[in-house]
């Protein structure tokens, strides 16, 4: 699934071509792209025919672009976008010919470019959902927690944090209502860099190493960002479906067996929460085993 540098940069695409725009027409051609909408794609098309795209938001991989007038302190709503793993949002011209797997389309008042969600896979979707506190975030999004490249992340309070937990490092990473936007690539590669084992279990982290493996996540995030995210295949790309390129400098995600980049050790592989972990033998050890 796409993680924070690849939405962040669909986000910055969006906000490039969509905002200040009012939808004339919404058409939805496959309903499962709707079934997290209560009422389906008709209440779909309810709420969203006639609003105004005033913003467009992420918080660590959730997207969503506000609704409402452009002149009022807050949103009416928000378009919470799934992009699962298939999905992409594209701006294309109407006279563009639809994609294979195009299950929504946004046309807008000014007659200009669309905006189509594709999705292959069917896993992802759109729905318009309410907005609540002082932030109004979607209400899907209210316990999602601050991401490593947003201003007012408190890295301090997500050390202490990642040291309360009881379990590996790796999972506590992942864990979206702690830190948001590091999935299983940025995670492995994180790791490498700060030097620790995905299974070294949390209460035994120092907060030094809390810190470490934080700033290395957000050190490769950033550098993923700046090259247009990481894609493995067609199905990750922006909103022009240019695919970017940081897959080309991974260090060890999806490396097995080719030598480290710090030490030349071979890449190892795991099974991990039904995915993989990738991590060099030399420079992250195994944690010992505490014995009774």
């Amino acid at each position: 699934m796409p993680e924070l540098p690849e939405v962040e940069v669909v986000r910055r695409g969006l906000a490039d071509h969509v905002l200040g725009r009012r939808v004339r027409e919404v058409e939805v051609l496959h309903p499962r792209s709707v079934r997290r909408q209560p009422g389906g794609g008709p209440e779909l098309v309810e709420r969203l025919t006639g609003q105004v795209l005033r913003a467009v938001r992420r918080r660590g991989k959730y997207l969503w672009v506000e609704l409402g007038p452009l002149d009022a302190d807050a949103p009416d709503a928000a378009l919470l976008a799934h992009l699962g793993m298939s999905g992409q949002l594209l701006v294309q011209p109407a006279e563009r010919p639809d994609e294979k797997h195009l299950r929504i389309r946004l046309r807008f008042a000014d007659d200009g470019p669309e905006l189509r969600f594709v999705d292959q896979r069917t896993f992802g979707g759109l729905t318009v959902v309410d907005v609540a506190g002082p932030e109004a975030l979607p209400l899907p999004v209210v316990h999602i927690g601050r991401d490593p490249l947003d201003p007012a992340f408190d890295g301090e309070a997500a050390v202490a944090g990642l040291r309360r937990r009881r379990t590996g490092l790796k999972r506590a990473l992942l864990d979206q209502t702690l830190v948001s936007g590091i999935g299983n690539i940025y995670a492995d590669e994180a790791l490498w860099r700060a030097q620790l084992h995905y299974e070294r279990p949390t209460a035994t982290l120092t907060r030094p190493e809390g810190r470490r493996v934080l700033a290395a996540a957000t050190e490769v995030m950033g550098e993923a960002l700046a090259a247009g995210g990481t894609s493995f295949d067609a199905l990750y790309v922006d909103v022009h479906g240019e695919s970017g390129y940081f897959d080309r400098t991974l260090a060890v995600y999806g490396q097995e067996d080719r030598p480290c980049p710090r030490c030349g050790t071979p890449v190892r592989r795991a099974p991990f929460m039904n995915r993989s972990s990738y991590w060099c033998p030399h420079c992250q050890p195994r944690p010992r085993r505490r014995h009774a």
